[in-house]
């Protein structure tokens, strides 16, 4: 176990530099950089001044060279200055990294509790499956936009019990902003839950071992729970892994119909207002939170099956 760690451990590393290679080389060849904004907002500028600046922030020296410079400031925790908050990207992105992954948390938990028990009802009990099938298939045909609208229109507008969006201000419940966007979020990660749980279940249920313990006498409840879902819960874990960096990414739309302030809000600032070091930061810290993810799946699946 402890080999397969190390090893994931690598990879995740070599994944990050390649990944910081490719993101750094692609916001650099995107036109207009802050020098460029500098001047347009500046009339009295001029040219040298605007050489003298490049020269100031590096922006004079090759492509290649500027990411080796910021690679090397990454290793050591710095990752430069924020155009846009006129403060470091490490005080900017810390922020936002705990409000998504409270928000993300919470759809997870409540999407895989829910489209599990769901899953599991249409595999226990086949009459229920078309029911389940159907509220699926609405679940991943909503756009995330249009249920957040929705909700908001039905539960802020109409009737008046939870807050539209923002965050909460001293003196305010903190769940009462929290409710809406994460059932917006985990709408879509239920349906899947739901969809892949009653097709693992039902395919176990179906196993020598099953009708081995029933005629044993074991209940059904000890059939459905302890021995047929612990051998479902193995894929399960991978789709919880990846439905990690999914939800961070779906969470740029939610966050924006929510005005709540989160990394997907703050990466689409950043890419709007050419804050390239900011863009940057951000997007590694989400591909690093999926593969931390996908690792702790793998060493789960391990534990859960030893074949593996």
């Amino acid at each position: 176990m402890a080999r397969a760690i190390g090893l994931r451990a690598v990879q995740i590393a070599l994944a990050l530099l390649v990944l910081s290679f490719l993101a750094y080389i692609a916001i650099g060849l995107m036109p207009g950089d802050p020098i460029d904004l500098a001047m347009a907002a500046d009339p009295r500028l001029t040219p040298a001044d605007a050489e003298r600046m490049r020269a100031l922030h590096g922006l004079d020296r090759p492509l290649l060279t500027r990411w080796w410079a910021w690679l090397l400031g990454a290793v050591q925790g710095e990752f430069g200055p924020s155009r846009l908050f006129a403060r470091p990207v490490v005080e900017v992105l810390v922020p936002a990294l705990v409000s998504t992954l409270e928000l993300v948390g919470l759809a997870l938990l409540l999407a895989a509790g829910s489209g599990i028990a769901l899953g599991a009802l249409a595999a226990l009990r086949p009459r229920w499956a078309p029911a389940v099938e159907a509220l699926a298939v609405l679940g991943q045909a909503v756009p995330a936009f249009w249920a957040g609208i929705l909700l908001i229109i039905v539960f802020a507008i109409q009737l008046g019990w939870l807050p539209a969006g923002g965050m909460a201000d001293f003196g305010d419940a903190p769940w009462r902003f929290l409710v809406l966007p994460v059932a917006t979020l985990a709408i879509g990660g239920l349906a899947a839950y739901a969809r892949h749980t009653a097709a693992a279940m039902g395919a176990v249920l179906l196993a020598p071992f099953i009708v081995t313990a029933r005629a044993r006498g074991a209940g059904e409840a000890r059939i459905a729970w302890v021995h047929a879902f612990s051998n479902a819960a193995v894929p399960l874990l991978q789709l919880a892994a990846l439905d990690i960096g999914g939800l961070v990414g779906g969470a740029l739309v939610t966050e924006t119909v929510f005005a709540r302030p989160g990394m997907g809000k703050l990466l689409y600032d950043a890419v709007m207002g050419n804050d390239h070091p900011l863009a940057l930061a951000a997007v590694l810290l989400v591909a690093l939170a999926t593969m931390l993810a996908t690792a702790a799946a793998d060493v789960a699946q391990r534990a859960l099956d030893p074949r593996l």
